[in-house]
């Protein structure tokens, strides 16, 4: 629940008899609630408790943490990429030799292996305009936690007042009915004595039945906000064994002048501190950025790419010489004129040839001697691909008018929770000051009624009436006096004051 849904809900869902619910799921039932510390709980502490173990927060964080990964990563995507390649395969039957490029017919193992880098030169400024929104979305982040924080401190502190004020009527109506019980008790006298007819006494052990279950709603009330304020707090309620608030001394609001603030200046106080209002600030500027960054796609790319590479075949093979052959021994011969074949009696010696081994090629060698390098520059210029960079611009552009609605938006809502709380805190302090001089009013009545009804000059229901209203009247006081505190606190806070009680 954002402060907004507070000033909606406020801190006194007694009225409507139900208890204020957390701002989001209970933690108990997303994981297991941590036991509740001992000793007596200020405001102050609880909303420290909160903050450190409440998953909301804790999920805000993370999403934060994840944000910094991200603009981390954008801005290691300047520096140039580096990867090293390596294949092992086999082929069998016929097949090309991956490095002689001859068909062969036999099982050959090669592999190949290669080191490529690259650098971006140039592309469209995607790359900083990248870097430059993921900040503003990471800045963003931190501040949405900071809110996160902000809007459970609210929750603590409504639901913290909501079990004082939840107290405060359960004692009040013990004390009724402690009175009941006394005003029994001279009932019977006054019935045995003859005063008073025995309807008076049913009548008021009628109205000590009603005031007993005032007391065991009041106490359910107290209960449930009691379970909510341990909600928020990530406990869980099976292990509390006796779980006490430190009640504060606070002021009633008739004990101060009338409350008066400049709500412009307020709101102009709050427009600047608060998070939430940075936050959708921000997302405007980014949603700017992702506008350049969209563009970008517009302009051509250039990249320039190095690369290494080598290889190794099982059918590499070399000749190694081994020697030469011995020499021939030719006879030489001429064809006289009558075209018979004369032997001259000499010889035609030939040399003799080198002769070879065929040897594989160690792997190593393979590895040097088919070592070779590359460097290419590589550019890219986009001509037409379906509208889909145009396509990308108008939507980051409706995008910003988007985040810039959210924005406008924000500011609205924060000056209409500022006018709504300061309308009911004004409205409050007015009904307490009535209120309290009802309660005052009443009190007379009902001690007069009180007195006519022990002298048998009224009757139980109107006595019952009588007491009946002054209940009324206290239970009245008490809601505008909490309402009044609280409504007070959120504009404490919206001025910048520290949040405590």
């Amino acid at each position: 629940m954002g402060l907004a849904g507070l000033l909606a809900a406020g801190p006194l869902a007694a009225q409507t008899n139900q208890a204020a619910r957390p701002a989001s799921a209970p933690a108990a039932a997303l994981a297991s609630p941590a036991a509740a510390p001992t000793g007596p709980w200020s405001l102050q502490r609880a909303v420290d408790y909160a903050l450190e173990h409440n998953l909301g927060v804790r999920l805000n964080q993370l999403q934060a943490s994840s944000n910094a990964q991200v603009l981390r990563q954008s801005k290691a995507a300047l520096l140039p990429t580096a990867n090293l390649n390596g294949t092992q395969a086999w082929n069998f039957g016929t097949s090309v030799n991956p490095l002689t490029y001859e068909f062969q017919s036999q099982t050959v193992r090669s592999n190949n292996f290669s080191a490529v880098s690259q650098l971006v030169l140039f592309q469209g400024f995607t790359l900083r305009n990248t870097i430059k929104r993921n900040d503003l979305d990471y800045r963003a982040s931190v501040l949405d936690v900071e809110k996160a924080k902000n809007d459970l401190s609210l929750n603590v502190a409504s639901q913290f007042l909501q079990l004082v004020l939840a107290q405060e009527l359960v004692r009040a109506n013990q004390t009724r009915v402690a009175s009941d019980n006394a005003q029994i008790e001279r009932s019977k006298i006054l019935l045995k004595a003859g005063s008073i007819p025995e309807s008076t006494l049913l009548d008021s052990q009628s109205q000590l039945a009603t005031d007993e279950l005032n007391v065991i709603t009041a106490q359910n009330q107290a209960n449930l906000a009691q379970l909510a304020l341990l909600q928020l707090l990530n406990i869980d309620p099976a292990t509390v064994r006796d779980f006490q608030i430190e009640v504060p001394n606070l002021p009633d609001p008739d004990q101060e002048e009338a409350y008066v603030i400049d709500l412009n200046q307020t709101y102009q106080t709050a427009a600047g501190t608060l998070p939430e209002i940075k936050a959708a600030e921000l997302r405007v500027v980014s949603a700017r950025r992702s506008i350049d960054l969209a563009r970008g796609n517009y302009y051509p790319r250039l990249a320039l790419t190095g690369s290494v590479f080598t290889g190794y075949s099982s059918s590499s093979v070399s000749r190694v010489l081994t020697g030469t052959s011995a020499g021939t021994n030719f006879p030489l011969t001429v064809i006289d004129p009558t075209g018979a074949t004369v032997n001259t009696g000499y010889n035609v010696i030939l040399p003799g040839q080198p002769t070879y081994d065929v040897l594989p090629v160690k792997y190593f060698d393979q590895l040097n001697n088919n070592l070779g390098k590359s460097l290419q520059f590589g550019l890219s210029v986009p001509i037409l691909n379906g509208l889909q960079v145009r396509t990308a611009v108008q939507r980051a552009i409706i995008n910003e008018q988007a985040q810039s609605v959210r924005a406008e938006q924000a500011r609205l809502t924060l000056r209409q929770s500022i006018e709504q709380a300061y309308a009911d805190a004004r409205a409050a302090q007015l009904q307490y000051a009535a209120a309290t001089r009802q309660v005052a009013a009443l009190t007379l009545t009902q001690r007069n009624s009180e007195i006519r009804f022990n002298n048998g000059l009224l009757n139980g229901t109107e006595f019952n009436i009588a007491k009946n209203n002054l209940n009324y009247a206290v239970s009245n006081q008490l809601q505008a006096k909490y309402t009044f505190i609280f409504r007070r606190k959120v504009l404490d806070f919206y001025q910048g004051k520290p949040l405590a009680l």
